[in-house]
């Protein structure tokens, strides 16, 4: 029973300098600065899966702020209207690859299909930098190109210039390269594993 009278009369006390008044158990209403977006985006394809893709994880992107979205069959509509997961996002409507205003574009995605893409980036400006999302620049060699894909390679000099995309790999010549050839999920998955392989001598390579 004393136990019992003891715990009852048991009190918690509070440090007055932590919480003295009901108005200091309240949160305080802070502005958050949002850092801001200083690297346009556009992308090329935006209709498609792949772009819209590329355009939900750059649209939440600290740094990367969407300034152009082309789709030639959509031109016109908001990516909202075609994706509906996107219409929360603040983004500039669809408009056709030929009507696009690059001066106000540091870098571009392009998510178009292999065998558009090649005319596509060659008339894009030069001081653009491209990840293109497609198959069109990952062979160095032009004759492999046109033996898997069946049409010969319309920018062979964009073909020289093009830097494979595996950051694993070439993260150095990534970060120099104006044109950046995002490898493909499978050959990612096989090339990761094999290559220290290769290195160590333990695979053949048969050319």
């Amino acid at each position: 029973m004393d136990r019992a009278k003891s715990s009852k009369a048991r009190k918690v006390c509070v440090c007055k300098s932590v919480a003295f008044t009901p108005q200091s158990l309240q949160y305080e209403k802070t502005k958050v600065q949002m850092p801001e977006k200083s690297v346009r985006i556009g992308v090329l394809g935006a209709s498609g899966y792949t772009g819209s893709e590329i355009v939900r994880l750059l649209a939440n992107h600290p740094y990367f702020g969407i300034t152009v979205l082309t789709a030639d069959r959509k031109a016109g509509q908001s990516i909202g209207s075609v994706f509906p997961h996107l219409a929360t996002q603040h983004l500039p409507d669809m408009i056709a690859v030929n009507d696009a205003d690059f001066s106000n574009v540091d870098a571009v995605f392009c998510c178009l299909p292999h065998g558009t893409t090649q005319e596509i980036i060659k008339a894009l400006p030069k001081g653009l930098k491209i990840v293109d999302l497609s198959a069109d620049f990952r062979l160095r060699d032009i004759d492999d190109y046109e033996k898997w894909y069946g049409q010969p390679h319309r920018a062979p000099e964009l073909q020289r210039e093009a830097v494979y995309g595996l950051t694993e790999i070439y993260r150095t010549d990534i970060k120099d390269a104006r044109l950046v050839a995002n490898p493909g999920c499978y050959p990612t998955s096989i090339q990761l594993p094999l290559v220290p392989l290769i290195k160590v001598c333990m695979v053949e390579l048969f050319c």
